[in-house]
């Protein structure tokens, strides 16, 4: 393991034990369960080195390869105190796609799991309403297959691009909530992680209005994943408008 991943780890297991006993001191936490629908637009773009194919005697791009979806589920879990908090995300896409393009054609399939676990800390005095500062870890499960097939003058073979990898980043980000009267919500987030991958950006612009048992939560979430491996670069940008429902107790 990485040096920066054990850091992280330790600072993430920090922050943990933080929560804890805020927990401990507190009589009682509060909690939000939210599965999500997201329907995402996805583009991904493709490096690929002269190793992964003989075919080609330079780097070549590929844009936008997939763009179809075939499924994406989030669910969001937190629990917060008065100062402290925790929260675990998990995203799963599924997303397959041919495409012809004045060059190439591609056929290509796409698996991703996305699994982001944070401390956070609250300095306001009202729970899920004001700044939060949060850090954590961001794992990612990427699989990517394409068959690219040139249909240019010089009829090339085809090239198959195969990127299945995870990566574990150390994630920081914050995130402002307004609350409007009694029953409306906002948050603002933005965070960002690094280690393995070349860099993860997500953020996300999320209403909420609260019902007797729970929350309604709609808005806006755009993520981009960098990452590299075995000669091939992937540049996934994800993003779209969510629904969901948070159960509170």
């Amino acid at each position: 393991m990485k040096a920066s991943m054990r850091h992280a780890m330790a600072g993430l297991a920090a922050l943990v034990g933080l929560a804890s006993t805020d927990a401990a001191a507190q009589e009682r936490w509060h909690w939000i369960v939210a599965p999500y629908l997201w329907a995402v637009d996805v583009n991904t773009d493709l490096d690929v080195s002269p190793a992964v194919s003989n075919t080609i005697s330079r780097r070549t791009g590929f844009d936008d390869i997939i763009d179809k979806l075939d499924g994406a589920f989030q669910i969001h879990a937190e629990g917060q105190g008065d100062r402290f908090g925790v929260f675990a995300d998990f995203t799963y896409l599924g997303l397959a796609d041919e495409n012809t393009r004045r060059l190439f054609h591609s056929d290509s399939d796409l698996d991703t799991r996305l699994f982001e676990a944070a401390a956070v800390w609250s300095p306001g005095e009202q729970r899920f309403t004001g700044a939060d500062v949060f850090a954590g870890l961001r794992y990612i499960d990427l699989d990517i297959a394409s068959t690219i097939t040139p249909t240019g003058p010089l009829a090339l073979s085809p090239i198959h691009v195969d990127l299945d990898k995870s990566f574990s980043d150390f994630m920081l980000g914050a995130r402002y909530t307004w609350a409007f009267g009694e029953r409306w919500g906002l948050t603002l987030r933005g965070d960002g992680s690094w280690g393995e991958t070349e860099g993860t950006w997500n953020a996300s612009l999320i209403a909420n209005y609260k019902m007797k048992s729970g929350l309604w939560f709609f808005g806006y979430r755009y993520l981009d994943v960098d990452a590299q491996a075995r000669g091939v670069e992937a540049d996934l940008a994800v993003k779209g408008p969510a629904l969901g429902y948070g159960f509170r107790f």
